[in-house]
Parts: structure tokens; C-alpha cells; sequence
């Protein structure tokens, strides 16, 4: 092994450091959240479905633990010693957001997935589909389709035929929301709701989008009516979640 001078020691080390110190500036959200954890206290995340924002001073009642406040990175910190694992009811509510009941999977003591994007209240008629995910793959598109008439997603994010569907946000950078609204919704059509795996779109027997912790919920009629999580340990890059007949959501939850 050649002796490295004092000079290319101190760069290496340099390099190492900011390589190191770039990825916990990228990861400072993980990295924040683990820190919470490790002390007994616990972070839920909660943000606003149309543009990505936190939402601050929103109420938190979490299971049997007591009720929280968001704080300005939309986060509800609440502190125990003996989380149970299972599933953790969650009731968020905001005067300008649709109060939503969401259930939280804790194994191993550890939240699985703490992130929430909520969609603030809607008109009547009206449906919004949002899309959350981890930070891997970078980038889920959501795609929805009125059989025989549009198809809404990055390549068309609006269209007015029925008044106004549309691509609200398109996020390439993981984590989401990626969310769409639709003004009406016809009893008499179809519709298609499904999730790309645009990151890994060449690879068919990825397991990327099924390891994605992909979570899809819709809102409507004044309340959080579905969520669907993504199907674990699935091959594919297509998620097809539901489609709506007759007015009617019927679960899908096929990755094919």
C-alpha cells in the first residue's frame, strides 16, 4: 500500500465529510425522525395534499396517547414508552382540511410510515386522489382515466370536458403528494385509478413500487372515503388501485 501524503489525507478526509454531510442534509427529515424515536417520542408528519406545505396547528388525537399539535413542519410529536405494535388509530382535524381518521402500523416499536397528506375541503361533487410514498422510487406517477374520454397525468394534467379534472401536483422527487381532483363524477362511465412506477418503468420484475409503502387515499362528500396501500412483495410496475362504476369505488389493488 503506497503512504498517502498529508495533502491527499486531508482531501479524502474532506470528501468523506461532505459526502457524509450531504446525505444528512438530504436525509435530514429520516434523520430527524429516528433521533424523536430513539428518545421515546414519536413524529407524524402531516401535510397539505395540493401543494406539498406542512400543515401547522392542526389537532392530533393519536389512539389512547393523548391529542397533539402540528407544529410548523406539520409534525404532531407525542412521547411514550411502550408503544404497541399493531395498528395506531390517528384522527387528524383542521378547520380548512377534511378531517380524516387514519390507521398507523407500529412494528418493532417503530412506525412504519408517518407521512399524511391531507386535502383541504373540497365542493360537493367533487373527488381528490392523493398519492404519498417514501423516498424511493423518486418518481410515482398517478394516472386517472374516464373510460372513452381523458386520461389525466403528467403527459395531460387538465381537462374540461365535465367540468374540470386535473393533475393538482406532479412530484418526481419521492415522497409525494402527487395528488388529482375530478369536479364530477358521472354515474354513467367508468373510471380507472392506477399508479406508475416511472422510475423503474423498463424493469417488469421490480419490486420497487411494491416496496414503495405507496399509500393512496381518497377524499369526497366532506371525508377521507378510501385509503389503499400498496400490495407488498408484488412484481411490477403498474398499481392499479380502483375504478369507479356507476358512482361506486370498487378496490382493485392489483400490481401488475
Amino acid at each position: 500500500m503506497k503512504n498517502l501524503s498529508n495533502t491527499a489525507l486531508y482531501i479524502i478526509l474532506l470528501v468523506n465529510f461532505n459526502l457524509l454531510y450531504g446525505q444528512v442534509i438530504t436525509n435530514k427529515q429520516k434523520v430527524d425522525d429516528a433521533f424523536t424515536e430513539m428518545d421515546n417520542q414519536y413524529a407524524l408528519r402531516f401535510f397539505d395534499a395540493l401543494n406539498g406545505k406542512p400543515i401547522m396547528n392542526a389537532k392530533v388525537v393519536v389512539g389512547d396517547y393523548g391529542e397533539y399539535y402540528t407544529d410548523n413542519e406539520g409534525r404532531a410529536l407525542f412521547e411514550t414508552e411502550d408503544l404497541q405494535d399493531g395498528e395506531l388509530q390517528i384522527n387528524f382535524t383542521h378547520p380548512k382540511y377534511i378531517e380524516s381518521n387514519f390507521k398507523v402500523e407500529v412494528m418493532a416499536g417503530t412506525i412504519f410510515f408517518n407521512r399524511f397528506s391531507v386535502s383541504p375541503i373540497l365542493p360537493i361533487g367533487a373527488l381528490r386522489i392523493v398519492l404519498d410514498w417514501d423516498k424511493r422510487p423518486g418518481d410515482l406517477d398517478a394516472h386517472f382515466v374516464k373510460t372513452g374520454d381523458y386520461h389525466i397525468s403528467y403527459r395531460n394534467k387538465t381537462v374540461s370536458s365535465d367540468g374540470v379534472a386535473r393533475l393538482d401536483r406532479d412530484d418526481m422527487n419521492g415522497y409525494g403528494p402527487e395528488t388529482i381532483t375530478a369536479n364530477n363524477i358521472s354515474t354513467n362511465n367508468e373510471y380507472i385509478y392506477y399508479v406508475h412506477d416511472y422510475t423503474n418503468q423498463t424493469a417488469s420484475g421490480s419490486k420497487s413500487l411494491s416496496n414503495s409503502k405507496a399509500c393512496v387515499k381518497v377524499f369526497g362528500n366532506g371525508q377521507l372515503l378510501f385509503v389503499f396501500n400498496v400490495p407488498e412483495e408484488s412484481r411490477g410496475t403498474k398499481w392499479e388501485v380502483f375504478r369507479i362504476s356507476n358512482g361506486q369505488i370498487f378496490s382493485s389493488n392489483i400490481i401488475e
